[in-house]
């Protein structure tokens, strides 16, 4: 108790608020790399500090040379990485504070008419049409946009139909829906290079997977080959059974959208 008495003693709140900050970074940073191939990559140098180690404490002199040059960037090295992970952690940072400047107004979610997407899924399912639809929600896909033709279109799901119809010169890339419109069709997405992919996952679906993780956009696809359709968001898949479920899928994650900007707003 004493020990834990002059501990206290001679920290100030500056020092508490400190440990606050590192603590809570350092929690974010796992919550981001769990589940990827990052967590692995993290292993692989905790590792090689038990290597190091083991060299110093044993004076292999070449082993404990080189992962001291190693190490010596250690820095630069996690920034290279870990750069996508560094990248959506400072999104969902700043994620937190558009949400506070949204309260109040409509957000992406309040505005997106669903149905038909909804319409348009059921209608190439049954047809084997292959598709893949996008919705931006609090982070912005304008650099995705500007890779596709920009139509700034009335969201029905006839013009999605026929967007994806194998005779339109769009209908190998991905519609991107904003605030209730399709603001572009035709879009390059990044693919993902998870490496624990489905085999039988084609483009459009890696497509999803890479867009998903990256952004906290919301993906449907459709698939050519089976027609199924699948919701993706964060890197993982929903397989709906038909329209219906869909909607309900697409109605859970607007809902709890809504529910956390209340919680932000107060």
């Amino acid at each position: 108790m004493q020990i834990f008495r002059a501990l206290f003693e001679h920290l100030s709140w500056k020092d508490f608020f400190d440990i606050f900050v590192v603590a809570f970074l350092f929690y974010q940073g796992l919550l981001i790399i769990r589940g990827t191939r990052a967590l692995q990559v993290l292993t692989g140098i905790g590792l090689l500090m038990i290597v190091y180690l083991f060299g110093v404490t044993f004076k292999f002199h070449t082993l404990t040379w080189i992962l001291e040059h190693f190490f010596g960037s250690f820095f630069i090295l996690l920034i290279i990485l870990f750069q996508d992970q560094i990248r959506l952690a400072l999104a969902d940072f700043g994620k937190s504070w558009n949400r506070i400047a949204l309260i109040g107004g409509k957000t992406n979610q309040d505005v997106h008419d669903f149905e038909e997407v909804v319409h348009a899924a059921q209608a190439m399912s049954k047809e084997k049409i292959g598709a893949l639809i996008v919705f931006e929600r609090v982070h912005g896909l304008m650099n995705y946009i500007a890779s596709g033709t920009q139509l700034n279109s009335e969201l029905h799901s006839d013009v999605l139909y026929a967007l994806f119809q194998s005779r339109s010169p769009l209908h190998d890339g991905a519609v991107i829906i904003v605030n209730g419109k399709i603001a572009a069709a035709g879009c390059f997405l990044p693919l993902s290079d998870n490496s624990e992919i489905e085999r039988h996952l084609g483009t459009r679906h890696r497509a999803a997977m890479g867009m998903t993780e990256l952004t906290d956009a919301v993906a449907v696809v459709v698939s050519e080959e089976t027609g199924s359709i699948s919701v993706c968001v964060k890197g993982h898949f929903t397989v709906c059974a038909d329209g219906r479920e869909l909607r309900r899928t697409l109605s859970l994650i607007w809902r709890e959208d809504r529910i956390l900007n209340l919680e932000v707003g107060h």
